[in-house]
């Protein structure tokens, strides 16, 4: 094992209970290949412990303790790393706070470079009794990086099928363009692309599926264990093979029950996880366990 290997053991694979910042502060620089978390959120629950975040008096205060947090986070990220944040919003006596880009522009205004915003869509949303506005069924994904270029990025590991030529297609005419003379239904956005105006279309989509695509439409998912909805495996999935390379190490600075790290795991990447809730750090170590026996 060589000096480096050993030095990154020493926190690897390790599940911390301890507050994220302070935590934070005692590893090394470039230490983390990739950050997937969701942070509690404002004013959603209480959990009893007074070095939590999300009980703050203001959304202003609660935005200015995570972006200390994810400024000691960005430290420990390896200059070609990515960071994937999942945050929801919240209402007060009727008013949307905006939690979401308030964070997300703090975060930029803090040095992060911001790649791009995603929509997790949830078809499976609680259903609401709101009469004033429309129901809420979605909650943002930010997608954050070091460098504005020089980061990991696998965008064949997480491709979607292609619906040009499906049942699905929207496109005018839909499947018949395929392999017709001239068939392409714009005249003036793709003219002089012999491939597709020759009834090549095959030849202009990538085998492996289309790029992937800024609405992901990802159901709750359930912990036998806790009360509430949990972190979708199959969207902390998409973040891990998307910006972490194999064997790498993922980072959840809140780590809740553990989802980040079984993930990561599970997809031949190293994790490392923090979370200030004892039954918290109890039920990810236990989920990791069950991971392991399989």
């Amino acid at each position: 094992m060589s000096a480096a290997t050993a030095g990154t053991s020493r926190y690897t694979n390790k599940i911390f209970c301890a507050e994220a910042l302070t935590k934070l502060r005692t590893f090394p620089d470039e230490l983390i290949d990739c950050i997937v978390t969701s942070p509690p959120y404002y004013r959603q629950r209480d959990y009893s412990n007074h070095k939590q975040i999300g009980r703050e008096r203001s959304p202003q205060e609660y935005v200015q303790k995570l972006v200390l947090v994810l400024a000691e986070a960005r430290r420990v990220l390896k200059s070609t790393g990515t960071c994937w944040l999942v945050i929801g919003d919240k209402y007060i006596q009727g008013e949307q706070l905006g939690i979401p880009w308030r964070l997300a522009l703090a975060m930029k205004d803090d040095g992060w470079v911001l790649r791009s915003d995603v929509i997790w869509h949830k078809p499976n949303a609680m259903p609401s009794s709101v009469k004033t506005r429309p129901t809420t069924d979605h909650e943002y994904v930010f997608f954050f990086t070091k460098s504005s270029t020089d980061y990991y990025y696998d965008a064949d590991a997480i491709r979607e099928p292609h619906v040009t030529f499906t049942a699905q297609s929207r496109m005018r005419g839909g499947r018949r363009h395929f392999f017709c003379r001239n068939g392409t239904p714009e005249a003036g956005k793709n003219q002089g692309n012999a491939n597709l105006h020759d009834g090549r279309w095959d030849q202009a989509f990538h085998p492996g599926g289309r790029n992937k695509r800024t609405v992901w439409s990802i159901p709750l998912s359930k912990n036998r264990n806790a009360h509430f909805a949990v972190f979708p495996e199959s969207l902390v999935e998409t973040a891990i093979l998307g910006g972490c390379p194999p064997r790498g190490i993922v980072l959840d600075p809140f780590l809740g029950t553990g989802t980040t790290a079984v993930v990561a795991r599970r997809s031949g990447r190293r994790y490392v996880g923090i979370d200030c809730v004892r039954q918290y750090c109890q039920m990810a170590r236990r989920r990791l366990a069950e991971t392991d026996s399989r």
